[in-house]
């Protein structure tokens, strides 16, 4: 029989028995990992706020299990995982702010419990110090709270990899075989592809590497995958023309997958970009791009601590799923949005923290110690303002956007456009479940009707078209009267606004 490849625990408790190490054994040892889960909770709450209305994206996600509105267009790469697990809350209520504190609590407690799924594999103050690292991103505090599935994706893949070194270590661990299935249901549950990039390298080593070889973590790795991704694919018959036109049809949707280097438009996204395409924006100040190059200067770091101290696979296996996590997104589409990359960066985050806490940590001599810890705090301090700085500006301007929106919607209700109603043309798709109505397009990603069927539906229901301040009306809608809210023109059909004036 071959042999399982000696994974080395750590547990820097035992190793230093001092009285903070057996208060920290009192209360299991994790406390320091709830105090930042918990942190996270708070920050998202306080700095995201719940009142932040639903996005484009979130709107599609929702409406598959709102009340308020009939559900939007769903679109090849999507999957229904962030429409399930925020059904609890949005299948019976229309309260955002009541949405946004139970995904924050939920994103909390999921951050704990995948750092949870390391103990054992690092020190418990490099975990707590990873999970804070990974939570005060921008992108994680600005998408936690939200119905989107990245952090998911990111949440699930920490674990994946903890679980499966876990499960690697002692092969009676049965806990970490669930848990490896479980965390790559959850991946592929939220977005299959991403699932299999991730566990690109896993799937490798465990297939490719004697001492790695385990049947049983093998076959808990490809059920979680394929009991993730089992209602997509299924879906993909029912509903795309089969698998291989819905794969198809994702790459389009992304502008077609090939060849593409995108570091450069995630670089520009970092400025607060939720969404960079085409990514003509300017480059950002030098002092926000600084932390994306000094991130893998860490992570190198942490790896070569990790080789002197033979516990080689506990770190280069988090570096090669964050590499393998990235690589589509920096050099395979042709945009960027700052969320593509949770995955990769909560996998960082576990090198970066051991090599900030070598740095800090002696044998030192008490001069260079101070040294370090100096440097180290300055540039934690620099880099938390910074990510403060991004996030405030970007929750700014999205309040605003989606108050647009609302006024938009209640503009729409004054005309007589209300539920059952249909939008169409520019952002149809949020301004449509703000108002109650349904979307539709005639073209591009999100196209599901003809302009005939929208003509028939303008005969019984109340239908307007949403005009860009460059744009023109379709044809069809050209003779409707049209209004103006802002710079948006919108045309509503005659049936819709015959006797629905203001107070109807």
């Amino acid at each position: 029989m071959p042999k399982t490849l000696h994974v080395p625990l750590v547990d820097a408790e035992r190793r230093r028995p001092s009285a903070r190490a057996r208060a920290a054994r009192r209360f299991g040892g994790q406390s320091g990992l709830a105090l930042v889960a918990g942190a996270f909770t708070l920050a998202q709450l306080t700095l995201v706020r719940p009142g932040m209305g639903l996005g484009w994206d979130e709107v599609v996600y929702v409406s598959q299990v709102s009340p308020q509105a009939p559900a939007a267009f769903f679109s090849a790469p999507r999957a229904r995982g962030v429409s399930l697990l925020a059904a609890p809350i949005a299948s019976w209520s229309t309260s955002t702010a009541l949405l946004r504190v139970y995904m924050a609590l939920l994103s909390g407690l999921g951050l704990f419990l995948a750092l949870r799924a390391w103990r054992g594999l690092f020190p418990m103050r490099v975990l707590a110090l990873a999970g804070a690292l990974f939570a005060t991103l921008w992108m994680t505090l600005f998408y936690g709270p939200q119905v989107m599935p990245n952090y998911w994706v990111a949440i699930g893949g920490l674990a994946l990899v903890g679980y499966f070194l876990r499960a690697q270590a002692n092969r009676f661990d049965r806990a970490a075989l669930w848990g490896v299935g479980l965390s790559a249901a959850l991946m592929a549950w939220m977005r299959p592809t991403d699932a299999v990039w991730v566990t690109l390298p896993l799937l490798a080593v465990l297939v490719c590497v004697r001492r790695w070889r385990r049947w049983p973590l093998l076959a808990s790795l490809v059920v979680g995958l394929s009991a993730g991704a089992l209602e997509w694919v299924v879906e993909a018959y029912v509903a795309y023309g089969g698998l291989r036109q819905r794969l198809s049809d994702a790459s389009l949707v992304q502008g077609g997958l090939g060849w593409n280097l995108a570091v450069d438009d995630q670089l520009r996204s970092l400025v607060g970009r939720t969404l960079c395409r085409p990514c003509t924006a300017p480059w950002p100040h030098p002092a926000v791009l600084i932390w994306w190059f000094v991130l893998p200067l860490l992570a190198a770091l942490g790896l070569a601590v990790a080789v002197r101290a033979g516990r080689t696979a506990v770190t280069l296996l988090p570096l090669t799923c964050a590499a393998t996590a990235a690589f589509p997104y920096l050099f395979l589409i042709g945009y960027a949005a700052p969320r593509f990359l949770q995955p990769a960066y909560a996998l960082l985050a576990l090198p970066v923290a051991a090599a900030l806490v070598h740095l800090v940590t002696p044998p030192r001599s008490r001069t260079r110690r101070k040294v370090a810890v100096t440097l180290v705090a300055l540039g934690l301090v620099g880099h938390l303002a910074i990510q403060y700085a991004v996030l405030n500006h970007i929750v700014d301007r999205t309040h605003d956007a989606r108050r647009d929106w609302a006024r938009t919607a209640a503009e729409l209700h004054r005309l007589g456009v209300r539920p059952p109603c249909l939008l169409t043309e520019y952002e149809a798709i949020p301004i449509a479940f703000y108002t109650g109505c349904s979307s539709a397009n005639t073209d591009g990603n999100n196209a599901n009707t003809t302009p005939q069927d929208i003509e028939r539906t303008a005969r019984r229901l109340p239908v307007a078209a949403l005009v860009a301040p460059e744009g023109q009306p379709p044809a069809y809608a050209r003779t409707w009267p049209h209004h103006r809210i802002g710079e948006m023109r919108m045309y509503v059909a005659p049936a819709s606004s015959a006797g629905r004036g203001p107070g109807t």
